[in-house]
């Protein structure tokens, strides 16, 4: 088994997921912590398969990729760097926005 990848959220990362789980709060109060319980999931996952995601189209940086969290209907976007090797959390955005985050 390869060693799992540390995971790296960038500040506008961070920014989209609270404002997202705050909404979510208020407007889901049956689930109130699924924004967090699928980012822990999607999170286990990409340390251990960091390719998984699908690549992303339309973004300017390199490498980047996404998952889709079904049960939420977010994007999220990331990329695996090399020095040092890491996850980086580029995005957080919801499917039905039509457009891609600012990256």
């Amino acid at each position: 088994m390869s060693e799992l990848l540390h995971i790296e959220v960038s500040a506008a990362a961070a920014e989209q997921i609270r404002a997202a789980q705050a909404w979510w709060r208020t407007y889901r109060p049956k689930a109130p912590d699924a924004i967090h319980e699928e980012l822990e999931r999607a999170s286990a996952l990409l340390a251990a398969h960091p390719q998984i995601g699908s690549r992303a189209r339309n973004v300017k940086l390199v490498g980047v990729r996404r998952i889709h969290l079904a049960r939420i209907r977010y994007h999220l976007y990331y990329r695996v760097s090399e020095a040092p090797r890491q996850i980086e959390i580029l995005g957080f955005w919801h499917a039905s926005r039509g457009s891609q985050p600012p990256l």
